[in-house]
């Protein structure tokens, strides 16, 4: 699949600021930081994830290009500062409990992002309608632009 992510991504990668939502073990940041991402914030909850995180980034020497934020996804989105926005959001939230549509929902009301690329269960409802959209088997990679004049920042 992140080879599937990142044909559709292109050169849209190269020099871009990624915030990877869901981070898990950190495959899809350390990939696009691999593809020319500039630098790449890792947002995950679980504690012992974290740590397999943040030895995966130790161990590639990536902490230069890096944050690292131990916290639930959507707390973060409330919490940001300022300061931060992204070229690019990667988000592969759990199946089946409603955080791929919560995500949509939370990238329309305030977009943090100018692309959020989504994985979710093509059967699961993503929110509304994907600017783009790949069906890969059971699973799904729905792309959402942020509106145009939207700000990208927290308000």
């Amino acid at each position: 699949m992140r080879e599937a992510w990142f044909s559709l991504l292109g050169d849209e990668i190269q020099g871009a600021a990624v915030l990877d939502l869901f981070a898990g073990s950190g495959a899809l940041g350390i990939e696009a930081l691999s593809r020319g991402a500039a630098t790449v914030h890792f947002v995950e909850r679980d504690r012992t994830v974290f740590g397999v995180l943040r030895r995966n980034v130790a161990g590639m020497g990536l902490q230069a290009r890096t944050v690292l934020h131990r916290q639930d996804v959507f707390r973060f989105l409330v919490d940001r500062k300022a300061d931060l926005s992204f070229d690019i959001a990667l988000a592969d939230p759990p199946y089946g409990r409603g955080a791929a549509s919560r995500l949509v929902e939370e990238f329309r009301r305030r977009p943090f992002a100018e692309l959020l690329c989504l994985e979710h269960d093509a059967e699961e409802p993503a929110g509304d309608r994907a600017d783009r959209q790949r069906q890969y088997g059971d699973t799904m990679l729905s792309f959402f632009m942020a509106p145009k004049g939207g700000d990208t920042g927290a308000s």
